[in-house]
């Protein structure tokens, strides 16, 4: 189910199951098809617990953890989706690793155009990445905008990034990752100042 919603809210995207396939056989039928952008998913008992984006044909690749997912039928009054291109909002990415995210995340969109009222919103706090997804429409009076939620929504933490692709993980150089030792900085931030 979430990888049916994933897939509505990435444009010219297309939604296969692994099956047997092995991640490097995916990989290079990505790679054969001109596919630009690889995004895997994890669940564990039915509730999704990863996101994997992998960006082909060089990388990197990009390891978040998902955590309170809503989907889009657990939203009370939830608008219809709309298939047209995202205008996207990114907060609170100030540092360096912020910025590489914020592109990694980015790049996954085609540019939208300027009438297009869908709205992707990626807002960091204590380096949770917020996913919200909302349409907008003018009021009758053409001063104020209408927000309506159209899910799903969940939270994202990144936990590595690699400069390789996903078939070559363990021969990849490490951009970044996050250990153990880190968690006794509580105040340090690593996405924004």
């Amino acid at each position: 189910m979430f990888a049916k919603e994933i897939k509505l809210i990435f444009p010219n995207s297309q939604r296969i199951n692994r099956g047997n396939y092995e991640v490097k056989q995916l990989v290079d039928a990505c790679r054969a098809n001109d596919v630009t952008d690889l995004i895997l998913l994890h669940e564990h008992r039915g509730v999704p617990d990863g996101f994997v984006v992998c960006h082909l044909p060089y990388g990197p690749t990009a390891y978040f953890t998902l955590s309170n997912v809503i989907m889009r039928h657990d939203i009370p009054d939830v608008g219809t989706m709309s298939e047209v291109y995202p205008h996207l909002i990114f907060h609170k990415f100030t540092t360096k690793l912020g910025r590489r995210v914020m592109s990694v995340l980015k790049y996954l969109f085609p540019v939208p155009k300027e009438e297009s009222k869908r709205v992707l919103t990626f807002a960091n706090d204590d380096d949770y990445i917020s996913f919200r997804h909302h349409t907008y429409s003018k009021t009758e009076d053409k001063k104020d905008i209408e927000l309506k939620e159209v899910g799903p929504r969940f939270e994202m933490r990144l936990y590595q990034i690699i400069l390789g692709t996903i078939d070559n993980a363990d021969t990849a150089d490490v951009e970044w990752v996050y250990r153990p030792y880190m968690n006794t900085t509580k105040k340090r931030k690593f996405l924004s100042d």
